[in-house]
């Protein structure tokens, strides 16, 4: 096989993986949502429901928290800038 094939080979499993949308990224997402609910419930003593709630708002408290760092780092650079 040519050095071409190779390539074409590889980017039409590339394309195929990634037609398949959230399937290979099922653990990962698990993962990341079983960190927030272990953060919010260390010990499991809530129900799910509850616990889920407050893992979501937690979730949401800290990609608000990155937003805001972000939004002052931009706004010290331009700042700086000028």
């Amino acid at each position: 096989m040519t050095p071409e094939q190779r390539v074409m080979r590889a980017r039409i499993a590339a394309h195929a993986q990634h037609a398949q949308g959230r399937t290979n990224t099922a653990a990962a997402r698990k993962a990341f949502a079983d960190r927030w609910e272990r953060e919010v419930d260390p010990d499991g003593v809530l129900a799910p429901v509850e616990r889920a709630k407050r893992a979501e708002h937690a979730k949401r408290a800290h990609f608000q928290r990155l937003a805001l760092k972000s939004a002052q780092s931009r706004a010290r650079k331009t700042r700086n800038a000028a």
